[in-house]
């Protein structure tokens, strides 16, 4: 299953470096399933791999001006702030078990993989089903900056809560909300998934234990895989890369689901 696991850690940089997220989202599921790395653990793994790889990401779009550095701001003060709160106090206090009544019992790491699905699935809807805009150009930050900051509160509960760096929410949100165009919302992304990752891996300094040889080779892996995706993109038209997001996400949010509710 490792070997797998390894192919996916491709997967999991191509999509980072191709469309600007979706790398945590197919990180949880590959450590999880494949590395049978428990849950809750894995959050901690999964900001590690994708906080690394999305910094080199980043790194390549400052260098080509595909970054909105005002609006990556924007995002990342309100999703880092909630990242803190999140890890610091709000996932300590939560139980390990949610319910119990009878034979059912739900656990907490049943459940952040369930929220963690239905998320995707309302985030690649809301891109299927967006319509096309002829000032996609524009920048709505001016506009809607209080909506920007809402937004990026409630994906720092994501990713403080499951681990993600929230590229998967992060791109609906940079086009529906900021109308970026895709190309910049990807690198933008990278901004904030970096700002999120890191945030999130010093809140959990000292207090989980970390193989670190497995991250390192996980990492090593998935670079190269981002490094192809970056390449790759800049032959891709943004309406492509935007739709095949979308169903991409989709795909793994109704798979992930599936998996745990007949668990």
């Amino acid at each position: 299953m490792e070997i797998i696991g390894y192919v996916a850690a491709v997967l999991i940089g191509l999509s980072l470096g191709l469309i600007g997220g979706g790398g945590s989202i197919m990180t949880m599921p590959v450590l999880v399933y494949l590395f049978r790395v428990p849950p809750m653990l894995a959050t901690s793994y999964s900001l590690i791999v994708v906080g690394i790889i999305s910094l080199f990401g980043f790194a390549g779009h400052l260098k080509r001006k595909t970054v909105s550095v005002q609006t990556g701001l924007l995002f990342g003060t309100a999703s880092v702030i909630s990242i803190f709160l999140t890890r610091h106090f709000l996932l300590p206090a939560i139980p390990s078990v949610i319910l119990r009544t009878g034979n059912t019992i739900i656990h907490f790491s049943t459940l952040t993989m369930i929220l963690f699905a239905l998320l995707m699935i309302a985030a690649a809807i809301a891109m299927i089903f967006q319509r096309a805009r002829p000032d996609e150009k524009e920048h709505s930050t001016k506009k809607r900056p209080v909506l920007l900051l809402v937004y990026g509160g409630l994906i720092g509960l994501t990713t403080g809560l499951l681990g993600a760096g929230g590229g998967f929410l992060l791109i609906p949100a940079l086009v529906l909300f900021a109308r970026l165009p895709m190309k910049e919302a990807i690198g933008t992304s990278l901004m904030i998934i970096t700002l999120n990752s890191f945030f999130g891996m010093l809140a959990d300094l000292g207090h989980v234990h970390l193989d670190m040889a497995l991250l390192l080779r996980i990492t090593l892996v998935a670079t190269g895989g981002l490094a192809a995706g970056m390449y790759l993109g800049r032959f891709i038209q943004s309406s492509r890369l935007k739709l095949g997001f979308a169903v991409f996400v989709l795909l793994m949010g109704a798979y992930m689901l599936i998996t745990e509710l007949i668990k």
